[in-house]
């Protein structure tokens, strides 16, 4: 191992200088980003092949074996997995499978050299177990479920915290050898715990893409989007309208609920056709149901409109010169009044103000 060829360093490091360049990238869906993403995954691949030419890592070896400076090749497997998981178009399924195997190796090679943790050594197994259901925490119990995320959530911040106070000092590591192995066995723990979280994010779109309809071969002409362009496509009485044609709607022919109460066909509650094509087109705020004129004999016959004068219309009528007792009634009050202010002159009531 330590006459390692230097074209496996100079590959690496090239990989490496890709692999960050992409993250430089706004638009991971631009042809620039998947032209340096597919060149960054070739030059992971040839580091592969070097790596199994010299035959860098051996099941005969232990993790004390390995040199510090060779500790960083494990973690091809693992970038390339990430890569792989980046690219756009073409068939996602293939690219999710070799990603899952790439994931998959980087683990057993790990476990090849007791790295992984206990609680990383079960979660292996169970992923073997069951890889297209795999999980890291129990799907029916939300409880636990969080409280596994929680656990992850702190060991992840807690690697990456300590990941970046050992890169504080990069001088101090190319001298001190045991400064530099923490750190590469860090970055790999590190490694570990995204790449199951990665294992169940493909488990999971492997599981949605599994539900969707299969892509026709090439030169197959696609089929009609759906039964209405199927049955209706070229013909006079053909709509883009999501909704049925309203004599379908209304249509009496067979039950509309079946013997246990299932709905066997779709059906409006409103009465008419006509009502259902009033509605259609009218406007968002609610219209006059009635002219003014109509308004007035509405009110004028429930009582709200006074007619005839009276005392309750406020019109005092005109007074009759030929009543000579309604005349008397009117002289007597106004007198009455005049003698009335005559004995209360304005003020007389005021004692305040008195000196």
């Amino acid at each position: 191992m330590e006459n390692e060829p230097k074209s496996l360093r100079a590959l690496f490091t090239e990989a490496e200088a890709k692999r960050q360049e992409l993250d430089s990238f706004p638009n991971p869906n631009s042809t620039p980003f998947q032209e340096l993403l597919a060149a960054a995954i070739a030059t992971y691949e040839e580091c592969l092949r070097v790596v199994a030419q010299v035959g860098l890592f051996s099941p005969n070896e232990t993790l004390d074996d390995i040199s510090s400076g060779d500790l960083q090749y494990m973690l091809i497997n693992y970038h390339l997995a990430e890569l792989l998981l980046r690219i756009t178009g073409g068939d996602r399924k293939s690219y999710l499978k070799d990603a899952r195997v790439d994931y998959e190796r980087f683990l057993k090679l790990l476990d090849s050299y007791d790295i992984l943790s206990k609680s990383d050594a079960r979660l292996l197994e169970k992923y073997l177990d069951n890889e297209d259901t795999f999980s890291m925490a129990s799907t029916t119990d939300a409880a636990a479920r969080r409280e596994t995320k929680i656990s992850r959530f702190k060991e992840e911040k807690e690697l990456k915290r300590k990941l970046e106070y050992l890169k504080q000092n990069p001088t101090a590591l190319e001298n001190d050898d045991s400064a530099l192995r923490q750190i590469q066995l860090t970055n790999i723990a590190l490694c570990v715990s995204q790449t199951f979280q990665s294992l169940e994010s493909i488990a999971l779109e492997m599981q949605i893409l599994a539900l969707a309809p299969p892509v026709p071969p090439a030169g197959q002409p696609r089929g009609l989007a759906d039964s209405r362009q199927r049955e209706g496509r070229g013909s006079d009485e053909y709509s883009e309208r999501l909704d049925g044609p309203t004599s379908r709607l209304l249509s009496s022919s067979g039950p509309i609920l079946s013997s246990d109460g299932k709905p066997l066909r779709p059906f409006t509650l409103l009465d008419t056709r006509h009502r259902l094509q009033q509605g259609v087109f009218r406007p968002d705020h609610s219209l006059p149901t009635m002219t003014i004129d109509e308004y007035l004999e509405e009110e004028k016959r429930r009582g709200g409109i006074i007619e005839g004068g009276g005392e309750q219309s406020g019109i005092r009528p005109e007074p009759d010169e030929d009543d000579l007792e309604k005349a008397d009634e009117e002289t007597i009050k106004a007198r009455a009044w005049d003698e009335f202010k005559e004995e209360n002159p304005k003020g007389s009531g005021n004692t305040l103000n008195r000196g």
